[in-house]
């Protein structure tokens, strides 16, 4: 949630601190802020608004200088307003805060600063304790530190000093913080999509360690001042590819991406036929049971991999959400294989469960996307998705990139169980491998699916009905339909309609029927039936040739392996519900892309 940025360097820095911000957006889009010192004033200037960042641009239009820090906010604590938008600024400390401080309330009754406070925010009383701390002219390192060891929570700070006109420091817990330099100056971002631009290289800033950015560089140090060595990632994407090209939103170019994207995850992890991953064999073969771990989308993602890996492999697998797994005494110990799932790597309820589970003595493997973020560096073992960036916020090919590795983790632990063959193995591969042409030939069709999408424009609730693997498939569709198009959508297990969900039905009430598994088609037939009696206005997506009535025919690919185009074509339907309906589709209201805070 929220994403800071920060640059100091011999270029103007409010147009990079703006332009920055319009890549972060997509980590809260509530507010948006940015402090320049102007060198001219010896003081610093801030310009923040509620509302977009496009807002904030008339506003910071005019400000001027070298450093600067910026902010887009999530609201957490205070309404969304002018004044608890960020930076935040208290005596001599101007500051950026991604995270979330738990004893704020105690800090400030401690400080006594209840009356001189302008905003509701717990991050303005990071400001004043920092400036409590804080004397002009001494070493800023000191205040920060005494501060941090104050504060209960995560953070990521970025902090100007009023006697210090040309450095930022900066100091995170757990919420991210990724830094670059070139030869116009040094950059802090949240995400690298912000700041890639300038450098082909990049380091994440350690945790619980003092950044001093100044334009030659940075200075990273520890709480007891010793130097701390940095590790520089090599940006392995192409930054223009995270801009939307000509496309409306990110969400359809990011759906366009997927067939790439998938066929990039059998080329990276299969070689010879066989599921390669740069891993130990000993993590897939000594457990008993596996835990997959994950929030949202990458929990349905979870939820495909349990149906595969039981079915193939015979081994129990339970899927448990992030935020609970700590509190429901969880099952775990040197026998349980933990998988924790997140396209960011920075969920931060998935961190904490992963390094829960690790205490109980779990071995961990991480499936994400970002490379070197906070739950690839916990996690034992990591398997990386590569899908590149994605902006909207409503996730496409990161789910079906996470997918397509749950289909090679089932056919390893398969093959390495002795349960398939190599020649087995080869088989599930080569099916496989249809899979990206499959999804664009969906894509393709799109228009089909547009046609389709009419019918749901005036829906106040749409009802999603699959048996078999197909019912998880939906459970990620209906949360695609209801995050992007403020639908009300549940997804059911079609054998419980007669368990209370048909009373719901209702003349022309919208259901949406998957039908991929052969062995239930029949059954799900019937349950289609049921609700086309009760007045339904069913949509039926299914697998060519498997059921009468198709409204949208799935290409034909054996029964566990048309779930990833399934899902293709129920992104592209809520895509454009949400895009005829006049929404913005990359940022639905209250939502964020990276959830950082519990």
């Amino acid at each position: 949630m929220c994403g800071i940025i920060g640059y100091t360097g011999s270029l103007d820095a409010s147009g990079k601190l703006i332009k920055g911000l319009k890549s972060l957006e997509y980590r809260g889009y509530d507010s948006a802020g940015i402090a320049v010192y102007n060198s001219e004033l010896n003081e610093v200037i801030i310009a923040k608004s509620k509302g977009r960042v496009a807002q904030l641009e008339a506003k910071a239009n005019g400000i001027s200088g070298n450093t600067g820090i910026g902010h887009t906010r999530w609201a957490t604590h205070g309404n969304v307003s002018d004044t608890n938008s960020h930076p935040h600024k208290f005596g001599n400390v101007t500051l950026v805060h991604n995270g979330i401080i738990e004893n704020y309330e105690s800090i400030k009754n401690q400080l006594g600063v209840a009356g001189r406070l302008k905003s509701q925010t717990d991050t303005e009383v990071v400001a004043a304790l920092i400036d409590n701390y804080y004397q002009i002219g001494s070493d800023p390192s000191n205040a920060i530190i005494k501060a941090i060891k104050e504060i209960k929570g995560t953070f990521a700070l970025g902090i100007l000093f009023d006697d210090i006109p040309n450095k930022i420091y900066a100091v995170r817990n757990v919420s991210p913080i990724v830094c670059c330099k070139n030869d116009d100056g040094a950059y802090i971002a949240s995400d690298i999509t912000a700041i890639g631009e300038y450098s082909k290289e990049y380091f994440v800033l350690p945790e619980l360690a003092i950044a001093e950015i100044s334009r030659d560089g940075f200075n990273i140090y520890d709480f007891n001042g010793n130097q701390v060595d940095i590790e520089y990632i090599e940006l392995d994407w192409d930054i223009n590819s995270s801009g939307k090209k000509d496309f409306p939103f990110y969400m359809e170019k990011e759906i366009t991406e997927q067939p790439a994207a998938i066929q990039r995850i059998i080329n990276d992890y299969v070689k010879n036929d066989l599921p390669c991953f740069d891993i130990n064999d000993k993590l897939f073969r000594d457990f008993d049971s596996i835990t997959v771990i994950a929030c949202g989308t990458a929990m349905h993602a979870g939820l495909i991999g349990k149906h595969l890996i039981e079915k193939l492999c015979r081994i129990p697998v339970n899927v448990c959400v992030a935020s609970e797994y700590m509190y429901s005494m969880p099952i775990v110990n040197d026998r349980t294989l933990v998988i924790c799932v997140s396209q960011s790597g920075e969920t931060i309820d998935t961190l904490e469960a992963l390094k829960y589970a690790q205490s109980n003595g779990a071995g961990s493997l991480a499936i994400v996307n970002v490379k070197a973020s906070s739950i690839a560096m916990q996690a034992d073992n990591v398997i990386y998705t590569n899908a590149g960036p994605e902006i909207a916020v409503a996730s496409t090919k990161a789910y079906t990139t996470q997918v397509a590795v749950f289909y090679l983790i089932a056919a390893k632990i398969a093959y390495l169980r002795g349960i398939l063959s190599k020649d087995d193995v080869k088989d599930f591969i080569n099916e496989l491998k249809k899979v990206p042409s499959a999804v664009e030939n969906v894509i393709d069709r799109r228009e089909e699916i547009h046609r389709l999408s009419s019918s749901l424009l005036t829906a106040e609730h749409t009802f999603m009905i699959g048996r078999g693997l197909d019912y998880p498939a939906l459970l990620e569709a209906s949360l695609k339909l209801k995050e992007i198009s403020y639908i009300h959508s549940e997804a059911f297990a079609s054998g419980e309609l007669k368990h209370g969900t048909i009373a719901l039905i209702t003349s022309k009430t919208p259901v949406i029927a998957l039908i991929t598994q052969k062995a239930l088609a029949s059954k799900q037939q019937s349950n289609i039936r049921e609700v086309q009696s009760r007045g339904a206005m069913v949509i039926t997506i299914a697998t060519h040739g498997i059921s009468d009535n198709i409204d949208f025919a799935l290409p034909t690919l054996k029964d566990d392996f048309n779930i990833i185009p399934a899902v293709v074509a129920m992104q592209l339907l809520a895509y454009y519900v949400s895009a005829d309906k006049g929404l913005d589709v990359d940022k639905p209201r209250n939502l964020a892309k990276v959830v950082t805070v519990e």
